[in-house]
């Protein structure tokens, strides 16, 4: 099997993801790298078969991987094989309202991220600055200064001792600190450790269309604590988010009609980058499949029949991990053997769309992502049941939707589209399901201060094809990251190769709901806004998200704040912290 890898995967396979003696010295290469994962991930198959069966499992999990065709989360990637052995990347965690189970969290979320993991929080049960502790007589300090806690220590931890931890934070609307929270990234660099997310239900969004009051509630026992307009609230959400691309909206009815294990609680968090609704003390492990890698010889059709083969081996691959892994704390321990979650998703869509001769701002692009999806999620779902045949259902199974509908499952859920930020670039594929940022552009300051430097190679393609120079086109766009002035491209070539801040809002939300529609976790999509967009381009965003049924909705304007890790390469004088889903992808 030999192994094709494109510079940029090479800086980040060795930054992050290659084992290092006490030195710091490097001492194992690619190919031994998924020879270590697909080793390590290939154990459990000796439990529920021969050994014969195993080495046969093994050879397919490295195939797939170093043909860059699937590839797992980085905790896979970095700690299969390893003492760490902690695989898993998404994590929700509670946190009640004393000082003890406050600090407890913070001690659970330093285990979990130190081992490469990323944390979601509910802030919902804090009770609001200013309320009577009748322990010591003092008043309360509020859920947003115990966010600054979580915040700081987890600048002081790197996962698995290579990147900087991350988390969400969540808080219900109807919470009495509300509008803190909603405002709490208004001042540049506060909580950069942090995404942030409003949790809404639809009564509040009628009560916003209505233009009514609803009532703020006590999170210790529920009593009235107040009236806000929801209109007022859901302008301070939008022109924040206008302001800072936080907060993101998560939409609780939608996501908790479609909780898998509803007796086991509600859910009211999710992982950082919103993909992964967990209840407390969930964990999940994602991975990805390359839909550049599922197109026929001729690179002008999908290979259905791969993509299928390739799904079958990634739900086996990701049902492994949940067995062979390691758990920070026994809570999460439990829940996860417990409800069996894994999140397959895809990634390299919009360079799919492209050696397809698809323009992403088309209905025939949003068409193919469902299509695409649709193929993955039910055959994920068959695969699942004939794990649960051979390995038996999920523990929680009894009292699960799944049990309601008769429907014997290994696994809780199966499938979520990921922001694959650093999986992709090793697989040489544009992220998820996002559209190409830009023709050329740079990462800055990743790998430890490093910039990388990307130009799309089927830009660089199609320019030669066209009989152009893609070094001379290349130089001209380096400001715009687009064609548009460019006269010689021919408008074809201008369509097929539009960039993130060209497309309609309506379209990114159009893309998200055809993936969503075959998804049982969620979606993580930056809803990308150009830097002249107005804050009620926002509102209509988030509007349209609830009424498309989105679980949930991220969007960035471009150049809010003067951290982003992408830029266009005219642009290195912006610092670069985190700015939208894009912060945990590298």
């Amino acid at each position: 099997m030999e192994l094709h890898l494109s510079e940029n995967a090479q800086k980040v396979l060795e930054a992050r993801y290659l084992r290092r003696n006490r030195s710091g010295e490097i001492v194992e290469t690619f190919e031994e790298l998924f020879s270590r994962v697909a080793s390590a991930v290939s154990e459990p198959e000796l439990l529920y078969g021969s050994a014969v069966d195993a080495r046969r499992h093994r050879e397919e999990f490295l195939q797939m991987m170093t043909d860059l065709e699937f590839l797992p989360n980085s905790p896979t990637l970095m700690n299969a094989g390893s003492a760490m052995s902690q695989l898993s990347a998404c994590f929700v965690l509670p946190i009640n309202d004393t000082i003890e189970d406050i600090f407890d969290a913070v001690k659970q979320m330093a285990m979990v991220q130190r081992s490469g993991g990323g944390t979601g929080f509910s802030f919902s049960k804090l009770r609001p600055s200013g309320d009577f502790i009748s322990s010591t007589g003092g008043k309360a300090s509020g859920p947003v200064s115990f966010m600054d806690i979580f915040n700081c220590a987890t600048a002081n931890i790197k996962q698995g001792g290579k990147r900087r931890g991350a988390n969400m934070g969540v808080l219900k609307a109807d919470h009495p600190d509300i509008l803190e929270f909603i405002r709490a990234k208004s001042q540049d660099g506060a909580f950069e450790n942090f995404n942030l997310s409003v949790l809404v239900d639809d009564a509040f969004m009628e009560a916003v269309r209505q233009g009514g009051y609803y009532e703020l509630r006590h999170p210790r026992d529920g009593r009235a604590s107040g009236r806000l307009n929801a209109g007022e609230v859901f302008k301070a959400i939008y022109e924040t988010a206008w302001e800072t691309g936080d907060p993101g909206l998560i939409f609780a009815d939608k996501i908790n009609a479609q909780n898998p294990t509803p007796h086991l609680g509600r859910i009211v968090a999710t992982n950082p980058c919103g993909e992964i609704p967990l209840l407390d003390y969930e964990s999940c492990n994602l991975g990805s499949i390359n839909l550049t890698r599922m197109l026929d010889s001729s690179s002008r059709h999908i290979d259905w029949q791969k993509l299928e083969n390739t799904v079958r081996k990634g739900v086996r691959f990701l049902d492994n991990v949940i067995d062979v892994g390691r758990y920070p704390i026994a809570q999460i321990e439990k829940m996860t053997l417990g409800n069996r979650k894994i999140g397959l998703g895809v990634m390299g869509f919009a360079d799919m769309l492209i050696q397809l001769d698809v323009a992403y701002d088309s209905d025939k692009a949003a068409d193919l992502g469902r299509e695409v999806m649709k193929v993955v999620s039910e055959e994920a779902f068959r695969v699942s049941s004939r794990l649960a045949e051979q390995r038996g259902v999920y523990p929680h199974w009894k009292g699960s939707v799944h049990q309601k509908n008769g429907q014997a499952v290994r696994n809780a859920t199966q499938t979520a589209i990921a922001p694959t930020g650093s999986i992709s670039i090793i697989a040489g594929t544009t992220p998820s399901i996002e559209p190409l940022f830009a023709l050329a552009y740079q990462r800055a300051h990743v790998l430890g201060g490093r910039t990388l430097h990307e130009v799309n190679p089927l830009f660089q393609q199609a320019m030669r094809q066209s009989g152009l120079d893609p070094e001379q086109i290349g130089r001209r766009i380096r400001k715009t990251g687009s064609l548009d002035d460019v006269d010689e491209v021919p408008d074809h070539l201008k369509e097929i190769f539009k960039t993130a801040l060209q497309i309609p809002v309506k379209r990114h939300l159009q893309i998200q709901q055809a993936f969503q529609q075959y998804v049982d976790n969620s979606v993580s999509k930056t809803i990308n806004l150009p830097e002249d967009a107005k804050p009620k381009d926002v509102a209509d965003a988030y509007w349209r998200a609830w009424k498309m049924g989105l679980k949930g909705i991220t969007i960035y304007r471009y150049g809010s704040k003067s951290s982003q890790v992408l830029q266009l390469e005219e642009e290195g004088d912006r610092e670069s912290t985190p700015a939208s889903c894009e912060k945990c992808s590298i």
